[in-house]
């Protein structure tokens, strides 16, 4: 019965309507450059249901790599030419990650698009897994891949605004810590967009 309510709950929660979100959302007095070319990118959420309850499986990206070295993610990357969509592109970079096949993914929907500063412009995409599957990780990119669960990222209350400098500029951002995983920026912004949702059902 559980399985059935998350995924409802999810389902659900992908039909509100809510404003794209962007890494510049509590940074009001920085001004983003008019004309500027957003790179079109797609992250999976991937929900995996268990008898308890069901996870969100995150990445800690390889501290080597040139965008968000380090930092906890989504699988996903960006939209290349190939891709039919930004769904198609975070199902490949999925499978490409951490080894989950595409076709163990039902797509529920998307969220809001999500702007970063590094200039990608990302559609999140929540899918169902209920299939099990081996996970490997590409080397080179993936640190680390771990579960949280989706009841602690979908609790605002859990959620905090810090700061840190960006390149001579004080930045604020959320953070919703899971053990020893500091989830924050991007990622973390992204889930409290779904917690916000999930708490008005």
């Amino acid at each position: 019965m559980r399985r059935v309510n998350d995924r409802a709950r999810l389902v659900a929660a992908l039909e509100q309507n809510t404003v794209a979100s962007s890494d510049f959302d509590l940074n009001a007095d920085i001004a983003l450059p008019v004309g500027r070319k957003l790179r079109l990118a797609g992250v999976l959420v991937p929900i995996l249901p268990t008898s308890k309850g069901a996870d969100v499986l995150l990445t800690k990206r390889s501290s080597r790599l040139k965008h968000h070295p380090g930092q906890i993610a989504f699988p996903g990357g960006k939209q290349d030419e190939g891709d039919s969509s930004v769904i198609d592109a975070a199902l490949r970079e999925a499978e490409e990650e951490v080894g989950l096949p595409r076709d163990h993914v039902a797509p529920l929907g998307t969220l809001p698009t999500h702007e970063t500063v590094t200039g990608f412009l990302v559609t999140p995409v929540l899918g169902w897994i209920d299939r099990p599957f081996d996970i490997v990780s590409e080397i080179g990119e993936v640190a680390e891949v771990f579960r949280v669960p989706l009841a602690h990222v979908t609790e605002t209350r859990l959620y905090s605004v810090q700061s840190r400098r960006w390149r001579g500029t004080l930045r604020n951002y959320y953070t919703v810590p899971f053990g020893p995983y500091y989830i924050w920026g991007a990622t973390a912004r992204i889930l409290r967009g779904l917690a916000e949702r999930m708490e008005r059902l």
